[in-house]
């Protein structure tokens, strides 16, 4: 167990440097607020919002599902999702549809608009989040990304140099 998670040094200092056992969390919570100001600008130029991608990335990576399998797969609740889907479908980005074996059942699918975007967003993204890491050696980048997979998706992600892919569940 490292000092950090042992918590050897039980008490947060506001600097960079401090080794306590929140500031983990502290720097986890800094980390994703500049990659959200980032990645939400990119977005924002294509006329959608984190909320939005999210739907388009489970839509592009895994094909058509229902709004129920979308909720799980993104972790939004039920009426947030229903928002985001009225709101892509309003845009022409994703279509919905009656379940082919359950009427009731309302699967959602990326348009080529959707895709489009999806596809945009990702070339757009290089850039500027190569500016952001641009402070890191390469080896320091990919070396952040396999640890961030592996914290994020624990158990999903393979414990091998380099592995960004999320496992099948």
């Amino acid at each position: 167990m490292t000092d950090i998670a042992a918590g050897a040094l039980s008490r947060a200092a506001d600097g960079s440097g401090s080794r306590s056992s929140i500031t983990l969390g502290q720097a986890l919570r800094q980390a994703h607020l500049l990659a959200s100001d980032v990645v939400s600008a990119v977005l924002g130029r294509l006329g959608v919002e984190g909320r939005h991608f999210v739907v388009l990335i489970a839509l592009c990576s895994q094909g058509p599902m229902s709004q129920s399998a979308l909720v799980e797969t993104t972790g939004c609740d039920r009426s947030t999702m229903v928002r985001v889907v009225d709101e892509l479908e309003r845009a022409g980005l994703v279509i919905r549809a009656a379940g082919p074996h359950d009427r009731r059942v309302r699967i959602v699918a990326a348009t080529e608009d959707g895709r489009a975007v999806f596809d945009q967003a990702h070339a757009d993204a290089v850039p500027v989040v190569s500016a952001m890491v641009a402070h890191l050696r390469p080896t320091e980048v990919q070396q952040l990304m396999d640890l961030l997979m592996r914290f994020a998706f624990p158990g999903q992600v393979d414990d091998l140099p380099h592995a960004t892919t999320r496992r099948s569940q």
